[in-house]
């Protein structure tokens, strides 16, 4: 069981961290024709848009209500109805997500107050969804802000009240640590089994990477208006990330769908367990492609625990990737050696190590001294050369590579690719050092080998 311990500093040096807006914007990124919009100041959009446009590699829809001194004083009614209209009549978006920030949340802007006040005002919104989402960057952190726009979202725009139950329906609410590749995969594990899964929201659909037939100043796909008020007929809500479990919840107390959360989706016994709940949900026998990839990853896991045991991982991220990977690798063999997270979270406490730590990658370099692979994102990369350890990148944003957004670690399949990517890392690693020191590089094992390893343990 881990301890975990609040960085205690007077400011933060190399930020791990990033803003609630940030997460909340992302979540709307995922609903078809949409545009998020930050109730804040013009610098918040703009470093907000710079990081995901550098992450995704794709034009990313944000726009602001440029809040100075006067209208942060005064009230930034006028700045919020203003953007909005703006919006509606040059970009005719099905929805317009507003997060708040740090700088309307201070001075105590009524968002609920003024979404009425614009629908009173303003018919020609009758068509264009409002998500008022409270998503404040001086507390919580990015998973939190998406969670909150998820919530946001069901709670505006999802009936009340149960639903004509469709059977094989699935909802599926997918963490913020989940890449566009991640969600793509999940939903076709669903199809195997002949379940439909509408996912809220949808990255797999809108941040893709794909070309488009033609420009839209909104984002491109995603899940639909018709689809989200549709969510409270599904047969079952399951949900990836433990930070997910307020929008699950807040779904089944509003229409009744029942919900599991899965605090994880990579490892094995995560991949079994979800596999599990899929046949029970729709009765149908796993299907032989599934138990092929399970035999291979478990397979590969004989392969590669040889390359995991007793090595020293250092991890930094948003807290259910920490879980995610922390977990993982531990199972694989391998001992954490620091883990530094933006916020405590539910769950952190079950990581396998003495003390997990709230706070920055100066505290993570630090701490990271000794390992012998780093993880995290690419602000992670100046940590690594100091410290002359290699980074593997996870998370967001991963700015010095390509691919990130296509990136699979769940399942049975991701499981599998993500092992080998940690494993080949470590082994290069370890040859690289062995020959800068003179040693001869192991040989390795074979399967026989390694079996007959086992056998006589």
């Amino acid at each position: 069981m881990a301890h975990v311990v609040n960085a205690r500093k007077q400011c933060t040096v190399n930020p791990l961290k990033m803003s609630q807006p940030l997460g909340g914007a992302l979540a709307f990124l995922g609903i078809e024709n949409s545009m998020p919009l930050f109730h804040g100041s013009q610098g918040c959009t703009a470093f907000g848009m710079v990081l995901l446009v550098r992450h995704f590699r794709e034009s990313i829809p944000l726009q602001t209500t440029a809040m100075n001194e006067a209208t942060t004083i005064l009230g930034g009614y006028e700045n919020l109805e203003e953007a909005i209209l703006t919006i509606h009549k040059k970009n005719t978006p099905a929805l317009i997500g507003i997060c708040s920030t740090g700088l309307t949340e201070t001075k105590g802007d009524d968002g609920a107050g003024y979404m009425k006040l614009i629908r009173q005002r303003h018919p020609e919104l009758a068509d264009t969804a409002l998500v008022y989402a409270s998503t404040p960057d001086y507390k919580g952190c990015f998973q939190d802000g998406y969670a909150a726009a998820c919530s946001a979202i069901i709670e505006t725009m999802v009936p009340q009240g149960p639903g004509a139950r469709r059977e094989r329906l699935l909802n599926l609410l997918p963490g913020c640590h989940l890449t566009p590749g991640d969600v793509e995969a999940i939903k076709e594990t669903a199809a195997l089994f002949g379940c439909e899964m509408t996912a809220l929201p949808d990255l797999s659909g809108s941040l893709d990477g794909h070309v488009a037939d033609h420009f839209t100043p909104t984002s491109l796909g995603g899940t639909t208006q018709e689809a989200i008020a549709q969510l409270g007929a599904a047969q079952h809500t399951i949900a990836i990330g433990e930070h997910m479990r307020g929008p699950a919840e807040l779904l089944q107390q509003r229409c009744g769908v029942p919900c599991t959360v899965l605090p994880r989706l990579t490892g094995l016994l995560p991949c079994d367990a979800f596999v599990a709940l899929l046949a029970e949900l729709s009765g149908k026998e796993v299907p032989q492609s599934l138990r092929r990839e399970r035999s291979r990853l478990v397979d590969a896991m004989l392969d590669g625990h040889f390359f995991f045991g007793g090595q020293r991982i250092a991890i930094a991220a948003e807290p259910d990737l920490l879980i995610a990977l922390g977990h993982f690798m531990a199972e694989m063999g391998a001992t954490l050696h620091a883990a530094v997270t933006t916020s405590d979270a539910p769950g952190l406490a079950g990581l396998p190590m003495d003390q997990v730590l709230v706070g920055d990658l100066a505290d993570f370099e630090q701490h990271a001294a000794g390992a012998d692979l780093l993880v995290t994102h690419a602000h992670g990369r100046q940590a690594a050369q100091r410290l002359g350890v290699p980074l593997f990148r996870v998370g967001i944003p991963i700015f010095d590579r390509l691919g990130a957004a296509h990136a699979v670690h769940v399942g049975y399949r991701g499981t599998m690719t993500l092992l080998f990517a940690l494993a080949n890392m470590l082994l290069e690693s370890h040859d690289t050092n062995a020959h800068r020191h003179g040693h001869p590089a192991p040989v390795q094992d074979t399967d026989n080998h390694a079996r007959e390893n086992l056998a006589t343990c």
